[in-house]
C-alpha cells in the first residue's frame, strides 16, 4: 500500500505544485477560472499557498505519516470548497475538481492503510 500512496501522493503533489505556481504567477487560464466562480482576487495568494503546502505535506507524508494524513485531509477540504464555489456559480463543469478530490481521498485512504 505504501508504494501506491507514494505514486498517488507524488502525482497529486506535482499537480498541486503546478497549480500553485500558476496561481502565484496569475496565469490567465487559472485566474479566469477562479474569476468565473467568483473567487476574489485577494484570495489568490492564500489559495496558492494552501496548494503549495498541500503538496509539501503529501511529500513529507512519505516519511511522516501524520503529516501525509493531515495534508490529504487539507487537500480534500480545499477541493470540497472549490466544488462548492463551482456549484454556487452554477458552473457545472467541475469534473477536474471532482477528479482531484477523488485522488486526494485515495491518497488519504492509501496513507492510512500503509501506516
Amino acid at each position: 500500500m505504501f508504494i501506491a500512496y507514494a505514486v498517488v501522493g507524488i502525482l497529486l503533489a506535482a499537480l498541486l505544485t503546478f497549480s500553485a505556481i500558476g496561481t502565484f504567477t496569475r496565469q490567465e487560464k487559472i485566474v479566469a477560472s477562479m474569476r468565473d466562480v467568483r473567487v476574489p482576487d485577494s484570495w489568490l495568494p492564500r489559495l496558492a499557498t494552501l496548494k503549495a503546502l498541500g503538496a509539501l505535506g503529501l511529500l513529507a507524508g512519505l516519511w511522516i505519516t501524520p503529516i501525509g494524513v493531515a495534508a490529504a485531509i487539507g487537500v480534500i477540504l480545499y477541493f470540497i470548497g472549490a466544488a462548492i464555489f463551482h456549484l454556487r456559480a452554477k458552473d457545472y463543469a467541475i469534473a477536474p475538481v471532482v477528479i482531484i478530490l477523488l485522488v486526494a481521498v485515495a491518497a488519504l485512504v492509501l496513507r492510512l492503510a500503509s501506516a
